[in-house]
């Protein structure tokens, strides 16, 4: 047995908190043993609500502002040092690395590190499952590291296979719950489904194998659905993430935990299990005081972000136990191309979502409005918990070196990235050296 515990990093795409653990009507047996038998974090939160920014912040402990990675890897944007990857890190304590599927942090995967890149020819679970089970079966050297990323739920969803789902699929409280919306929602279960399917696999070749006990497993996703006014903002749907943990360490049996924690906690949470010091560039903090009992929170607020998507849509907040703060830069309405097409989204302008102007400061009481429907921003009673919020903001801004406390952030020469008068990112992007957004 190693004295360290080998990782595998399970991933997927815009699946927020829409899973069986976390209380929704979406089969996942699979995520629900995994709940069952390790800790749950209820309330996890990604660093960012766009896809290459919240991985990277969780794989390097860092802000998407402090990395690099504001914007999406496959179309322009990077990481200032790649060296920061976590992986870099559990060398030093021995860790063999490994990377099956999706990473959406760099075009060139091999810049990453990984002491092995397994090329699939797809990111789909009937891709990449199947290489992580013949990993895990092959007597692989230990400690490890291994990183699994599944394509689903990212649309396109898969259609749906029950009538029964497309008939009664609860949409997002913040959504109309029609015909078109309860159909989006049984894609995403169908898709949900192959996303359990790939996560079964993995965990019954940790069993075969006789690795289950020496593992620890991290299921999450990088941000909320892909739905209006979810992902690509900062919302609790957009930022809101699963996060369940099993294995050595402490995390075990069947727990909950409430308290706030982000994605950017598992990068000391790792160096600490594998007894090696977390690098000063961390931001994060480890998880192991809360998961042994000894604190009841490491963290009284967290922070979360967005400058770019497909569009430009720079955005900053705070999160407390029972407040939310948001700073918004820019004036109008949504960012139509941060919001994936779909029936949902074209029900949405038709019934006129893109001509409501979005407040560029925004308060909610979490414990009284949980949905986050009431901007409580302008209203007298609220004024010292506003000006408490707005002061914490602006300084994990300027400690962290936001630039966008000096103004407008170009995006990197040669990105690719969409106007935000454009409906769609599927249409033609523009050249960020060319200054239009």
């Amino acid at each position: 047995m190693t004295e360290t515990p080998n990782i595998v990093y399970l991933h997927s795409h815009d699946t927020g908190r829409y899973v069986q653990p976390y209380g929704h009507f979406i089969p996942t047996p699979n995520i629900q043993l995994l709940a069952d038998q390790g800790i749950l974090f209820r309330k996890a939160f990604a660093a960012a609500s766009s896809c290459s920014g919240s991985r990277a912040s969780l794989i390097t402990g860092r802000y998407p502002h402090s990395n690099g990675m504001m914007g999406l890897a496959h179309r322009g944007f990077e990481l200032f040092d790649y060296s920061q990857h976590v992986i870099h890190a559990l060398r030093q304590a021995g860790y063999h690395s490994e990377l099956i599927g999706e990473q959406h942090i760099s075009e060139d995967v091999e810049i990453l590190g990984y002491d092995r890149v397994r090329h699939v020819d797809g990111t789909h679970v009937e891709f990449v499952a199947p290489q992580a089970v013949e990993f895990l079966g092959g007597d692989p050297p230990e400690p490890f590291f291994l990183s699994v990323g599944f394509f689903e739920t990212h649309r396109r969803y898969f259609a749906p296979t029950s009538v029964r789902d497309t008939l009664y699929s609860m949409p997002p409280a913040s959504l109309p719950d029609v015909l078109e919306t309860r159909r989006d929602m049984a894609a995403f279960k169908a898709s949900a489904r192959s996303l359990d399917h790939g996560v079964g696999g993995v965990l019954n070749a940790l069993m075969d194998s006789g690795l289950a006990d020496r593992t620890l497993v991290v299921c999450t996703t990088d941000h909320g659905l892909a739905l209006p006014g979810l992902k690509a903002g900062l919302l609790d749907g957009g930022i809101g993430v699963m996060l369940i943990v099993r294995g050595p360490g402490g995390f075990g049996g069947g727990r909950v935990i409430d308290a706030l924690v982000s994605q950017i906690d598992l990068y000391p949470t790792f160096c600490e299990l594998a007894g090696i010091e977390t690098p000063a560039f961390a931001q994060g903090e480890s998880l192991l005081p809360l998961v042994h009992g000894d604190t009841d929170s490491v963290r009284d607020e967290l922070f979360a972000e967005i400058t770019y998507h497909a569009a430009y849509d720079p955005q900053r907040a705070v999160r407390t136990d029972r407040h939310k703060y948001v700073r918004r830069f820019i004036d109008g309405g949504p960012v139509l191309a941060n919001c994936d097409d779909s029936t949902t989204k074209d029900l949405m302008i038709e019934l006129g979502w893109a001509d409501r102007p979005i407040d560029p400061e925004q308060l909610y009481d979490l414990a009284l409005d949980p949905n986050e429907i009431r901007n409580v921003a302008a209203e007298p009673r609220y004024a010292g918990v506003r000006a408490d919020l707005a002061r914490r903001l602006e300084r994990w801004m300027d400690e962290t070196d936001d630039p966008l406390l000096a103004g407008h952030v170009p995006a990197p020469p040669g990105a690719a990235i969409n106007t935000r008068a454009q409906r769609s990112a599927g249409e033609p992007p523009i050249a960020a050296a060319t200054g239009v957004i």
